[in-house]
C-alpha cells in the first residue's frame, strides 16, 4: 500500500494541505449533504462531474473520516460509483474499499499531524483522531 501513500502525499504537497475538504474543492469535487440514514456517504462521478455525498445526520468526526474515504475512492478509483460505510458493516468489502479506508486513516492522521508512536496503544490513537477500531490493522 506504499502506492497509496506516494499519491496521497502527492495531493498534500499539491494542494498544500490535507484537508479533505479543500483538496475536495481544489479538484473541483463537489461535496453534498444530505441525510443519509444508516449510510455515512458515497462517491459517484456522473456526466464527468466527481460528487461526494455525506450524511448531514452523522457526527463531525465521522464527516471528516467520510470524506477522506471518498476522497480516496475520488483519487485512487475515480471512475467507480462507490457506496461507502452502512453503521453496521463497516468492516471492508472488497479491495477499493480496503484502499480507500487505507487512504482515509492516514489522511486523517496527516490532516491531524498525529503520529502514531506517540500513543500508548492503537485503540487510543483511533479513538483520539475518529477513526473506526475496525482500521487499526493498518498499524
Amino acid at each position: 500500500m506504499n502506492w497509496i501513500l506516494r499519491v496521497l502525499d502527492r495531493e498534500i504537497k499539491r494542494f498544500k494541505t490535507a484537508d479533505p475538504f479543500e483538496i475536495a474543492s481544489g479538484r473541483h469535487i463537489v461535496i453534498r449533504y444530505f441525510p443519509l440514514g444508516d449510510t455515512f456517504g458515497f462517491y459517484m462521478k456522473n456526466a464527468r462531474h466527481q460528487v461526494i455525498t455525506i450524511n448531514s445526520d452523522i457526527e463531525d468526526f465521522k464527516k471528516l473520516y467520510t470524506c477522506c474515504h471518498e476522497l480516496g475512492h475520488a483519487v485512487l478509483h475515480p471512475n467507480e460509483n462507490t457506496p461507502f460505510l452502512n453503521q453496521n458493516t463497516i468492516r471492508s468489502r472488497g479491495k477499493i474499499e480496503t484502499q480507500a479506508h487505507y487512504w482515509a486513516t492516514m489522511e486523517v492522521l496527516k490532516y491531524r499531524q498525529s503520529r502514531p508512536e506517540y500513543y500508548e496503544t492503537r485503540n487510543l490513537l483511533l479513538r483520539e483522531n475518529g477513526i473506526p477500531y475496525e482500521m487499526a490493522k493498518f498499524f
